[in-house]
């Protein structure tokens, strides 16, 4: 499920979650960002995170 650009693992590290403020995850096969507090999953489309909470996938 990958389009060949991959995120820059620096930016990913400074990114927090928009809800609860907390780090997130980086799912390499899913390519996307979780946040375990919010039981998120943020996309990252075209190697950009989409860091909208209406934009993420509902996790358990």
């Amino acid at each position: 499920m990958t389009d060949g650009i991959r995120p820059d693992r620096r930016m990913l590290e400074a990114l927090v979650c928009p809800l609860t403020q907390a780090p997130l995850t980086y799912d390499a096969e899913r390519q996307e960002l979780v946040s375990k507090p919010a039981k998120l999953a943020y996309p990252i489309r075209g190697g950009i995170p989409v860091m909208l909470v209406d934009e993420a996938r509902k996790l358990g």
